[in-house]
């Protein structure tokens, strides 16, 4: 049944909402959407608004009139009509009282500037487009059902041309007479918004419609059909499409994205070029690659083709997954194309080059884009001087620098100063710090937290408080990575109370720690085999959204090893595997550790042989463990078959694994394997240090050798000179 109604008298509650066009739209919170696959269902029961939310409507009497009316409106919006075949008029019924004051009604008389927010054109539209008003001595009630909503939003928008005004009366159902706006309704609403360029309005209720049942399979196909059932221009549809597509990428729901872009070339639409490159940059940060090609040969189909910025997506992807090789043949076919390279594709190339450290490839690659002409950016430049700093070529960075006559920016000092403190050269670091102050440039965060973790790295506390000062009076906040670098070194100080400090400091100023953070201080709890305060800060990372990973577990695992729990830290990594953690070499040298330091050689050696199952080989530092426990307890026999098996297996053994075997064999007294071991060690390159000469000094003493220091230096002598 085709209702009719209007809509004089809202009301405080109604001013309050269409007084909310000027604010953030709100999305609908109440929407219980009583759906199936194919069709609306809902409650035959009318539901009757109370009396004092009735609206109080400017009316004159229903007369048979009335009917003739009724039945013009259907007909001039015909096509709202044919898509609501099989659906119930009483669908999510509310009532309007209509009331019969031919003015309009104030609850509140003070509000004298209504029509200021549009009811006064409501009410008028809807009276021009054929919406009945009453007479005096009548009050009836009739059903506001999603049919006449729909209606009614067409109305005014084909009356108004206003799409603002349409969604004045969208919200006021909603707020002031608590309906539940169904899909249709919904739909309606969104192809309006877009007709009346208002599409930002309309993202915010595709989004909700998105995220809405989204894990249904049949709930996007619902979607897709209702859009087109209701849509009434073809190019609003079109653009509708795009952004339902691009709302389920945001959403992270790629496949239906792709799923629903192919669907719509059924109907002959597809959506816009740049939604099209949405999605091929969402698949390839998936490394979902064949997806991406087909789907590109799909664009084509549809006459997007390629251009310059769809095939620097690819280029950008398969460098960033190291293989620049393919970007550069990508590179190749965009010119094979007719299509010219730009600066973008050059430098993406180009920072791969130099993060991989080919840096001889990248300048060669810089220097071939200026001889074509090309005009260089700083971001590409900058790459170089970066990755040459990496790999230990400052004068070239310097030289670079000058060639290309690139004006100083504080991305290329930071490449400059990360190398001075990763060489702990904190001079020339401090030194270029003041010199980015004096050439006019601001130093950042990443500059002043480089800084200070260099002088941390130094022990060298005070230098690294005065630059955090200085970056405090700088107005320079300091940032989770800052706080991060001094609890890293306070813990490792021993002063774990001082961490903690410092990291509630950083929560109370409004910084959420990382998962690094978390791990740092865990660790330094672990160390000091605070094991109640390990699982308390465990349990407030989980409560903080912040997920452990294995270096969280392996801190945990160590801890428990320190403490000597070591059969309950086994049985927490069988535990973690069954939920599908994966353990590394670092997971089992923690466990075998755990296990040598209380003599149990034979689960140690367990553990050994259980990481076959996770294909992980036990490396020197593992092996390095085992040998100082059987060292440590004098079984030599067991310590030389075990590092004679670890040769065999190809481990190359470092100074400290030899040092720990010499002492070993040293302090029962065997000074010719000791020696042998020496003479080993220089053949393998690896010159003895103090360790050997003191481990030597004790096998001497054992032999009962009447001047130990001088027989052991005689014998390094020896050995050196042999």
């Amino acid at each position: 049944m085709r209702a009719s109604v209007s809509i004089v008298n809202f009301g405080t509650a109604a001013i309050k909402l269409v007084s909310g066009l000027e604010k953030r739209f709100r999305l609908l919170s109440s929407w219980n959407l009583a759906l199936s696959a194919t069709h609306l269902s809902s409650s035959e029961d009318e539901t009757i608004i109370p009396e004092e939310s009735l609206v109080d409507i400017e009316a004159q009497e229903l007369t048979t009139s009335t009917k003739c009316m009724q039945s013009d409106s259907i007909k001039h919006n015909s096509k709202s009509a044919s898509s609501f075949e099989g659906i119930r008029d009483d669908y999510d019924i509310y009532h309007l009282g209509i009331q019969e004051d031919s003015s309009l009604v104030c609850e509140n008389p003070q509000n004298t500037d209504m029509d200021v927010y549009g009811l006064g054109r409501m009410k008028v539209i809807l009276r021009n487009r054929g919406w009945v008003l009453g007479s005096p001595d009548s009050c009836q009630r009739l059903p506001l059902a999603e049919y006449n909503i729909v209606c009614i939003l067409n109305d005014l928008f084909e009356g108004s041309g206003d799409a603002a005004l349409a969604l004045a009366f969208f919200q006021w159902c909603e707020h002031y007479l608590h309906l539940q706006h169904g899909i249709r309704s919904t739909c309606v609403m969104i192809h309006i918004l877009v007709a009346g360029n208002m599409n930002y309005r309309a993202i915010d209720l595709i989004l909700y419609l998105v995220r809405k049942n989204a894990g249904e399979d049949w709930w996007p196909n619902l979607l897709l059909q209702v859009l087109l059932e209701t849509y009434t221009i073809r190019t609003v549809l079109e653009t509708v499409y795009s952004i339902l597509i691009d709302c389920y990428i945001r959403a992270n729901m790629v496949n239906v994205a792709l799923k629903l872009a192919c669907q719509m070339k059924h109907i002959k639409l597809f959506p816009s070029p740049g939604v099209c490159n949405s999605l091929l940059g969402a698949l390839l940060y998936m490394d979902q690659f064949e997806l991406a090609w087909n789907f590109l040969e799909e664009m084509q189909s549809q006459g997007l083709g390629l251009n310059v910025s769809v095939i620097t997506l690819f280029i950008h992807k398969y460098c960033v997954k190291g293989n620049v090789e393919r970007g550069w043949q990508l590179l190749v076919t965009m010119k094979q194309h007719g299509f010219s390279p730009d600066i973008v594709a050059y430098s993406t190339l180009i920072d791969s080059l130099s993060k991989m450290s080919l840096v001889r490839e990248a300048i060669s690659l810089l220097f071939k884009l200026s001889l074509i002409g090309i005009s260089l950016d700083s971001i590409s430049v900058s790459s170089v001087i970066d990755g040459l700093c990496k790999v230990g070529e400052v004068e070239k960075a310097f030289n670079i620098l000058k060639i290309f006559r690139l004006p100083p920016n504080i991305y290329v000092y930071n490449g400059f100063i990360s190398k001075y403190c990763h060489d702990s050269n904190m001079t020339a670091a401090s030194s270029t710090f003041y010199e980015i102050s004096e050439m006019g440039l601001v130093p950042d965060c990443f500059i002043y937290t480089t800084i200070i973790s260099g002088y941390c790295k130094m022990k060298d506390l005070k230098m690294a408080l005065i630059f955090l000062a200085k970056m405090v009076k700088s107005g320079v906040e300091p940032s989770v990575a800052t706080y991060t670098t001094l609890i890293e070194y306070y813990c490792r100080s021993g002063e774990v109370h001082v961490a903690e400090n410092l990291f509630q400091k950083m929560m109370t100023e409004g910084l959420p720690p990382d998962l690094v953070a978390y791990n740092t201080l865990m660790d330094g709890y672990g160390k000091e085999g605070l094991l109640h305060k390990v699982f308390g800060l465990l349990d407030i990372m989980k409560s903080a959204g912040v997920y452990p990973d294995n270096i969280t577990y392996n801190t945990i695992i160590y801890s428990l090893t320190v403490r000597g729990f070591v059969n309950e830290a086994h049985d927490l990594l069988y535990e973690l595997t069954r939920r599908g953690f994966t353990p590394d070499i670092v997971t089992f040298t923690n466990i075998a550790s755990g296990y040598v330091k209380k003599g149990n050689f034979e689960e140690a050696f367990f553990v050994w042989h259980y990481m076959s199952e996770h294909n992980l080989e036990p490396d020197v530092v593992m092996c390095s463990a085992l040998l100082n426990g059987y060292c440590r307890t004098r079984r030599m026999a067991e310590a030389n078959a075990l590092f004679t098996k670890m040769i065999d297996i190809g481990l190359v053994p470092d100074l400290v694994l030899y040092n720990t075997l010499i002492h070993g064999f040293c302090s029962v007294g065997n000074l010719d394997d000791a020696c042998k071991l020496v003479e080993w060690m220089g053949k393998q390159g690896i010159s003895p240090d103090e360790g050997t000469h003191q481990a030597l000094i004790l096998g001497y003493e054992k032999k009962m050798v009447e001047n130990p220091v001088e027989a052991a230096d005689f014998m390094l002598q020896r050995i050196s000179l042999k």
